[in-house]
């Protein structure tokens, strides 16, 4: 038996997402990000003699929402807690979080893997907390450069379960919780500007062992790819310790995307001792049950269900509803077409065809691209009805339709690309076509069928697609079998 097949390997993730919020977790500094370093730190960020901190209520609806989302259990009386540790882009000395309410608990998300099976991950806790600034490290200069614009940034941090199994497993959970967040429009989850990050917590156990392993977190991944690459590198390097005879320090490691490889930082056998108390400057939040209501009032349609929406009532494939359902601007785009069509596949097929390539070749989001529900739901009404064909509605009438804002058959009109539904004004171009290829004509009627298409794609051209190619192809085959 292989070294990796001897082991089960057990990981649970730490997310932290920070909060679009207008301003910091407990004053009025701004969150922009991109700013001049050190632009945006006030006299509470840094903790000055005589300065209070405020709780930004925001942050409080936004956490309620993520476990509203997952089916947490809300807790209704939170307090605040000081967690204390020295580190230099930790302006006060601690960080102001939630250690013994935090609120919410418990909860699941469901990951799809890529065999089709679907597996359900726990929740522990999810907390808010404040964010610490930033260290930078110019390459070659020997000083620490800090920071601060980041410091008393909103947080919450999702904890999960030691539910997964291998990397597949926390990539997929990592990609839930990535879509919850952004579908909730409670954080953009850029990892590449760290506003969702993860930290890993990975051991490694004989199969069939109940008890864990000692437990390694590993920081610094700043992609889905590097989770699942960190995880794997990790894993293999706790195998090889196991295989050699050696013990596993539990510690804390960071990874380095450049060689794969992840290096200690500190060891975590003696847990560090954050002298955690009540937060003395705030008080309790109460969750009540009108702000529940509200809050859960405005949640928007999720995932999961609209998954479970288009699958069924719409008829579409798991592959169209998945495509769909990656970013919540395209699957309410997708609703509010279907609100003025009975198209579902057709709208489906737009979306996810000729509009998602408009957006890639010109790098515009769906609603940058400015084609109403009610234009692509006529546009979709004209190729049903007969009056523009789809090949040309998708290559010469949807770039003018989003450069103009015209309603599709005012630009159809305008631009002559109605369809001629005269069949009788087809029997020349059709006989022309034909006496030029009479060689093909001979083929096609010793039994090469697939000619057809050659003939019929000549009368589109011949008639600059205006041609109903439905009509074409029946004159076009009645025309070769005679």
């Amino acid at each position: 038996m292989a070294a990796t097949e001897k082991y089960e390997i057990v990981v649970g993730l730490e997310v932290h997402a920070q909060l679009l919020t207008a301003s910091k977790a407990y004053n009025t500094d701004p969150t922009s990000f991109g700013e001049d370093p050190n632009a945006y730190v006030g006299l509470v960020t840094l903790a000055l003699p005589g300065t209070l901190p405020k709780a930004n209520t925001k942050v409080v609806d936004y956490a309620l929402r993520m476990g509203l989302a997952i089916g947490s259990t809300i807790t209704r009386y939170n307090f605040y807690d000081r967690k204390n540790y020295f580190y230099p882009d930790l302006p006060k000395g601690y960080q102001i979080t939630q250690d013994k309410t935090p609120i919410c608990r418990g909860g699941f998300i469901d990951i799809a893997l890529k065999d089709g099976t679907e597996k359900r991950i726990g929740v522990t806790r999810i907390h808010m907390e404040e964010d610490a600034g930033k260290s930078l490290h110019l390459p070659g200069a020997p000083e620490t450069l800090i920071d601060l614009n980041r410091a008393g940034t909103p947080l919450i941090e999702i904890v999960s379960e030691p539910d997964m199994r291998s990397a597949e497993e926390a990539y997929a959970y990592l990609v839930e919780v990535h879509r919850l967040v952004r579908y909730l429009g409670i954080c953009d989850g850029n990892m590449e500007e760290g506003s969702l990050r993860c930290d890993a917590n990975i051991s490694v156990r004989p199969r069939g062992q109940a008890a864990f392993g000692k437990k390694v977190e590993v920081k610094n991944m700043n992609s889905f790819r590097n989770v699942a690459r960190a995880i794997e590198r990790e894993t293999a390097r706790q195998i090889e310790l196991l295989e050699a005879g050696q013990e596993i320090v539990s510690e804390t490691r960071m990874f380095d995307g450049g060689t794969g490889d992840t290096y200690s930082l500190r060891s975590k056998e003696s847990l560090n001792d954050y002298r955690y108390f009540p937060e003395p400057d705030l008080q309790p939040v109460i969750v009540d049950d009108a702000r529940l209501e509200r809050v859960r009032a405005e949640l928007p349609a999720l995932p999961k269900e609209l998954f479970a929406l288009f699958t069924t009532e719409h008829g579409l494939s798991a592959y169209d509803a998945g495509v769909l359902i990656e970013e919540r601007e395209t699957a309410e785009y997708y609703l509010a077409v279907t609100k003025l069509t009975p198209q579902y596949k057709a709208a489906a097929n737009w979306i996810t065809g000729p509009l998602k390539a408009l957006q890639n070749s010109t790098a515009r989001s769906l609603h940058e691209l400015g084609l109403s529900a009610e234009h692509l739901a006529e546009l979709i009404g004209l190729i049903e009805g007969g009056k523009v064909s789809f090949s040309v509605a998708s290559q010469r009438l949807l770039p003018v339709l989003v450069e103009t804002g015209e309603p599709p058959m005012q630009a159809a009109v305008r631009l002559n690309l109605i369809m001629d539904q005269d069949s009788a004004g087809l029997a020349p171009i059709i006989a022309e076509i034909m006496g030029r290829y009479p060689d093909k004509v001979a083929e096609y009627k010793a039994g090469k069928k697939g000619l057809l298409g050659l003939f019929v794609g000549e009368v589109m051209k011949a008639t600059k697609g205006k041609a109903n190619p439905k009509e074409a192809n029946r004159l076009v085959t009645e025309a070769l079998e005679a």
